[in-house]
């Protein structure tokens, strides 16, 4: 009887971890999406055009990075808004998927936010983006 009983409390001690560390005490993420508008655009010229909002204006700075590329993009941009536009003169063999976009973004009421996203082609849908802390 023992025996059965360990790998029950087992299962419910796993899964009220797991619930404890997915129910995040930080911002919801609601207020990430009605605060931040983010994009990254890729462009026939050969370029990728990245945009950032905060539309509370509290944003104190964002790390922008995107991932995957021969040479590291990593550039840290203050204000609330701003566009960014990177060379990027081959489109990825393995698609989009391989580079995608982080903001590490300081907000002086959220704290620390970091959103992601993929670059998708000009005329394109855009991916959903990822809302987190970090």
């Amino acid at each position: 009887m023992a025996k059965k009983i360990i790998p029950i409390i087992s299962i419910i001690a796993v899964t009220v971890l797991g619930l404890f560390f997915i129910s995040d005490s930080g911002p919801n993420k609601d207020v990430l999406k009605s605060t931040f508008e983010i994009d990254a655009t890729y462009y026939d010229d050969g370029y990728v055009k990245i945009s950032y909002l905060d539309k509370s204006t509290k944003t104190n700075n964002v790390v922008l990075e995107i991932l995957g590329m021969d040479k590291s993009f990593q550039k840290t941009i203050s204000g609330s808004e701003f566009v960014e536009t990177v060379p990027f003169p081959v489109t990825p063999k393995y698609g989009w998927q391989v580079h995608p976009v982080t903001f590490l973004i300081d907000h002086q009421e959220l704290g620390k936010v970091s959103l992601k996203t993929e670059i998708h082609p000009y005329g394109k849908p855009a991916p959903p983006i990822i809302y987190g802390t970090p």
